[in-house]
């Protein structure tokens, strides 16, 4: 398979139920059920520059991602693109859908005027780090997280 064998569009509605099932795929305890997919789905679509996109070859969806182009008003107002919520289909890995995915979305990235590019991956996924260091992407940094359930509010001690 080719780079030009696959099609990378915005998902719309009716790509729910398959996008939710390449997400299983990566953490089955991690999904919404498709009503809450919906709700989210269509508060994304009110965001300016926010949008789910598919991959698909041969009509089937295969890979998904999203991508949020971020303004900011550091580095002279450059944009950011944040590749989030990346997924290729197991049976599908290693034919190219993900490499297409990206190219697509860092294209739409520098046609939006960003600066950069950023994506985040699970420590223990280490294949994907391969993967997206292959692409040229660099280990920049730290990235932190708070559980925002489970942390104590703002000023109080943990």
């Amino acid at each position: 398979m080719s780079a030009t064998d696959v099609s990378v569009r915005p998902a719309g509605p009716a790509d729910l139920p398959v996008v939710l099932g390449l997400y299983r795929e990566l953490d089955a305890e991690d999904v919404h059920d498709l009503a809450e997919a919906r709700a989210v789905f269509d508060r994304m679509a009110r965001y300016p520059d926010y949008a789910l996109y598919v991959a698909e070859v041969d009509g089937a969806v295969l890979g998904t991602f999203t991508l949020l182009v971020m303004e900011n008003i550091a580095h002279r107002g450059s944009r950011t693109g944040i590749i989030e919520a990346v997924a290729v289909s197991g049976a599908a890995q290693g034919q190219g859908i993900g490499r297409a995915m990206m190219g697509v979305a860092l294209d739409m990235a520098r046609e939006k005027g960003c600066y950069k590019a950023a994506l985040s991956t699970r420590m223990a996924r280490e294949r994907a780090h391969a993967f997206y260091e292959s692409l040229g992407f660099r280990r920049h940094g730290f990235s932190f997280y708070t559980d925002l359930q489970e942390a104590p509010a703002s000023g109080e001690a943990a």
